[in-house]
């Protein structure tokens, strides 16, 4: 039996010709695609005995068995294969997953978008429909798949990530002088990735410009970094004010803050200032996990340790990341035993192979929490932190990370049972074998 392998494009043919380009006056007519006998896991739990799933344009319409084909429909027999809503990524950098640094050191940004694209149907390829960016100029790119002139996930824009002078988003050489003596921006600040503000009036006006430009949430940093210079890991960024200001100006516009910490000292104070995300957290007490539990806080970890995905594993090349390796498990487990929320996502960076590794970095996570907790957590709990952007949700007509009436088709058919074998996750290319993003067929090998 031959294998074919079908990659839905996206161009401006395929789009004018779906939406109806040259038929004026006539109303685009409804595309049904109705998926067979599945066995369905909706987000929760695996639905008893084998499914059917309506999808209309672009959103679910039924789940039920033996459902009737709309006429024109596209009939795809699942044959009783293990059909899941798309996986999120909520610690994701569209901009910054498969690019080095060197393609910002060009005379234009040429390169860096052309990778981004690339990565960005990539990531779909490997089941993640949607992705919450933690630092990025990312919104042009997000337009464009948002309109479908390219392939690429949902994307919950933080915008460039607010750093104080000396702090993880400070990529200037040292001798460049910050911006109160008259310094200068470097490429990562020039094309929105980072933001250096000091001061409860720059970081107001930080917040705000992101917000302008069209962020979901913001992220700022609130204690040292792997992949910075000169800032310590236990170095304490953006004081208690400055954090309590992001606060309000992201509150004011009905969202919340994200933090970039690792230590204890820096998560209570970022917690303290009524940031809602942590960003990594591996170095947090259980005190003060429960601390974030009360406080109604996320943990948004990372499978940080030796494996050839996670580049600050190098301890040669990034020495500070040498003591976060393998601490993940334990603050997941402390958030598991004091029921704080907890969220998955990769923060893997600069290079397409690093990035190729996010399937794997979720299998580890079922290490801890087993395959039913592991999943629901990358589809439907995922999701309760995305909405958490309130009103500026990108995509709040409908639901992610779940199967049923109203949500988003996103879907991926795997051919094995992941809740009985979670290595399926990351074997994508040859298991994956349907994959649906807002209602389009990216990849298709039923036969």
């Amino acid at each position: 039996m031959t294998r074919r392998n079908v990659i839905v494009g996206m161009g401006a043919v395929g789009l004018g010709m779906s939406l109806g380009f040259g038929d004026e006056g006539k109303k685009p007519q409804d595309k049904y695609i109705l998926i067979k006998n599945a066995s369905v896991f909706d987000g929760h739990n695996q639905l008893s005995g084998l499914q059917d799933v309506l999808i209309k344009n672009n959103k679910i319409q039924q789940v039920a068995q033996g459902l009737k084909s709309p006429e024109g429909a596209n009939i795809i027999d699942a044959k009783g294969k293990f059909l899941m809503p798309g996986l999120t990524d909520v610690h994701w950098h569209t901009m910054l997953a498969a690019a080095s640094f060197d393609a910002y050191n060009l005379p234009d940004d040429g390169l860096l978008v052309a990778l981004a694209v690339k990565e960005a149907k990539a990531t779909v390829l490997r089941g993640f429909t949607t992705v919450r960016d933690m630092a990025g100029g990312v919104f042009g790119v997000k337009k464009a798949i948002d309109k479908k002139i390219i392939t690429g996930p949902r994307i919950f824009p933080s915008g460039a990530f607010i750093s104080q002078t000396a702090g993880h988003g400070d990529m200037r050489p040292i001798n460049d002088a910050p911006n109160f003596y008259g310094g200068s921006q470097v490429p990562m600040e020039k094309h929105g990735d980072f933001v250096i503000a000091d001061g409860v009036d720059e970081v107001l006006t930080a917040v705000r410009w992101q917000l302008k430009k069209g962020a979901s949430q913001i992220k700022i940093g609130a204690g040292g970094g792997v992949i910075s210079e000169f800032d310590p890991m236990d170095s304490l960024q953006f004081t208690p004010e400055e954090m309590r200001a992001a606060v309000a100006a992201a509150s004011s516009w009905g969202t919340y803050v994200c933090a970039h910490v690792y230590s204890d000292a820096g998560i209570n104070r970022a917690v303290d200032a009524g940031i809602k995300s942590i960003e990594h957290g591996q170095l947090a007490t259980e005190k003060t996990i429960k601390k974030m539990a009360d406080k109604g806080a996320w943990l948004s970890t990372q499978a940080f340790e030796n494996n050839k995905y996670f580049p600050e594993s190098d301890d040669e090349k990034f020495p500070k990341g040498k003591i976060l390796n393998g601490k993940w498990r334990k603050v997941l487990e402390y958030a598991v035993k004091n029921k704080c929320n907890y969220a998955f996502g990769t923060d893997l960076l600069f290079s397409s192979f690093q990035a190729s590794g996010q399937n794997y970095m979720l299998y580890l996570f079922s290490e801890v929490l087993g395959a039913l907790d592991a999943l629901r957590m990358a589809t439907s709990g995922n999701a309760k932190l995305l909405a958490l952007s309130g009103e500026r949700n990108p995509y709040i007509d409908g639901q992610i990370g779940v199967i049923k009436p109203g949500a988003w088709a996103d879907l991926v058919l795997v051919d094995g049972n992941v809740l009985k074998d979670f290595k399926l996750i990351y074997d994508y290319d040859n298991r994956f074998n349907l994959i649906i993003k807002d209602g389009d067929i990216i990849k298709n090998t039923i036969v």
